[in-house]
């Protein structure tokens, strides 16, 4: 699907999950989408900062990041992007 003409990143066309907005104005910061070994992962810009390539995607009140190898390839920013760990430990999300 093509984006907007004043888009040629076609990330207007980039829906994100409701609760993932929720989960952004949570943990109050901005947020990037980078690749990992086992897709697209969403994380604050404080553990993966932003990179100049990126393409700026607006989520409430703050801003995703989203590589530039990632954002051809994203129709929706869902909650399965957000890392947790299952070992006890606090992780990233609370699942």
């Amino acid at each position: 699907m093509p984006g907007h003409p004043s888009d040629p990143s076609g990330v207007s066309r980039i829906a994100i999950a409701p609760d993932v907005i929720t989960y952004i104005e949570k943990r109050n910061c901005d947020f990037r989408i980078c690749t990992s070994c086992g897709g697209p992962i969403l994380l604050p810009v404080n553990i993966k900062p932003p990179k100049k390539s990126d393409v700026l995607l607006q989520a409430a009140r703050h801003t995703i990041y989203i590589s530039i190898h990632q954002v051809r390839f994203l129709d929706e920013i869902r909650a399965d992007m957000i890392p947790f760990f299952e070992d006890g430990s606090e992780g990233l999300a609370e699942r």
